[in-house]
């Protein structure tokens, strides 16, 4: 996933849906750092060229959060086709340092050479230490966060002199917690697009095809603006027959938060 990060002006993050949390102390410190409705992870949303793809997601508070994160994540992925057109792919998710994981599942329809549509869901959860590092604030949060992404996206792919470019266009429908006075209210939701650019280039090794990779992600929330940014590069190494390995890095920056720097290892299996 990546999670370029996103910038999220202060005006979003005032339009945050998290009141705060509970009691008195939790309403202010809610007034000025508010959960950021847009984290596109500080997370989960890696995806690499060759048709693999891991999401990572962060939400987080619109504070301070100067300075940089480097965040060790595991990922693992689940490739097992369903028909000749349709595949399920499920993943899993955790970062170290905000110790957030995560979960998706998605269902990836070729519908011609050239276009590809992927319906999917991704569940992912912060815990308040993990909030309090990213805000850079004394006064931490008491709450865990979570949120639920109902996305569909649709890819265009093609290639020029053995370099495979890709351009998906996501639409995410984001439903997200809110509290006051320490109770739980019915779930807002907000909507994102994501629109990324990646290249590829696949390169014989020892009679195996590596493919290294770069991508660039930006992310526009409703009522926000364009809020993040992802940068991601790695390489896409094969193993066994039905086994790959992805080492890869991602920068991810957000208006509001901490920058974060994703130092990522997955592991990818096939029942192709």
């Amino acid at each position: 996933m990546f999670y370029c990060n996103s910038l999220t002006p202060d005006q979003a993050w005032k339009r945050a849906s998290v009141a705060g949390d509970v009691g008195e102390s939790a309403m202010q410190r809610s007034r000025k750092f508010p959960l950021h409705l847009v984290p596109s992870f500080l997370v989960i949303c890696v995806v690499s060229l060759g048709g693999r793809c891991v999401a990572q997601e962060v939400d987080v508070p619109s504070g301070r959060g100067s300075g940089s994160v480097i965040a060790p994540t595991g990922w693992v992925e689940l490739i097992a086709p369903i028909q000749k057109r349709v595949d399920l792919k499920l993943y899993g998710f955790y970062i170290g340092e905000v110790e957030a994981p995560s979960a998706q599942v998605d269902v990836t329809v070729r519908a011609t050479k050239f276009l590809t549509i992927t319906p999917s869901y991704l569940y992912y959860s912060i815990p308040a230490s993990g909030l309090t590092e990213l805000a850079n604030i004394s006064r931490g949060f008491t709450r865990r966060y979570y949120e639920q992404q109902f996305r569909i996206d649709g890819t265009v792919m093609f290639s020029v002199h053995k370099f495979e470019i890709s351009e998906r266009n996501m639409y995410v429908g984001r439903f997200l917690p809110t509290y006051f006075l320490g109770r739980s209210l019915p779930a807002k939701e907000i909507n994102r697009y994501r629109n990324r650019i990646a290249v590829a280039h696949p390169l014989a090794v020892k009679g195996r095809i590596w493919k290294p990779f770069v991508s660039y992600e930006a992310f526009y929330d409703q009522g926000s603006g364009w809020t993040k940014n992802r940068v991601w590069t790695g390489v896409t190494v094969p193993h066994e027959k039905h086994v790959s390995f992805q080492p890869s890095y991602m920068w991810e920056g957000t208006k509001g938060i901490k920058d974060l720097n994703y130092i990522m290892f997955g592991l990818i299996f096939s029942t192709k």
